[in-house]
């Protein structure tokens, strides 16, 4: 299941790597992000030096890890470490709004995607492409790959079995 976060204030060392092990990510425009353990002689110590590097650069995240500053929403965005930056009274909102967005798709498509992704980052780029292909060939032989297909052809929203993932109604 993909898991985003809402971002409205500070998320700052834990809180920072825990909205570095979500999916997606949606910010405040009051949001400020930071890993400030380095200004308390320590490290991250749940992901944060794992994860931040390949969301947003070696370059950027080091500059992050070893001085302890805060980012803004606006820089985060630019940055590429949240997806959105929106009204602050509206994070919550567009959270929700993108959850649906996503619920409405497959949910074999979205399981095969993220195991794409997470696991291929971890591999060999050319053992990140096999797998992709593999992937792409189990999800392509699924009742929903006919039914998006049959519903593109047909010019109509497809209709996706959604027994895998439920997502919250609020």
């Amino acid at each position: 299941m993909p898991v985003i976060a809402a971002v409205n204030g500070l998320a700052a060392g834990g809180g920072c790597e825990l909205m570095l092990a979500c999916h997606l990510r949606v910010a405040g425009t009051n949001a400020k992000f930071s890993l400030p353990e380095i200004k308390l002689g320590l490290m991250a110590p749940y992901g944060g030096t794992q994860r931040l590097d390949r969301d947003i650069g070696m370059s950027r995240a080091r500059e992050m890890m070893l001085t302890g500053r805060w980012v803004s929403a606006e820089e985060a965005q630019a940055i590429g470490l949240v997806n959105r930056v929106v009204a602050q009274n509206n994070v919550l909102e567009e959270s929700l709004a993108l959850a649906r967005q996503i619920e409405k798709l497959s949910a074999s498509a979205i399981r095969t995607c993220l195991k794409a992704v997470t696991v291929g980052m971890e591999l060999p780029f050319e053992d990140g492409l096999a797998l992709e292909r593999q992937l792409f060939a189990e999800l392509f032989a699924t009742e929903d790959a006919r039914e998006g297909t049959r519903a593109f052809l047909e010019k109509r929203e497809p209709t996706f079995n959604r027994q895998e993932i439920n997502f919250p109604k609020s």
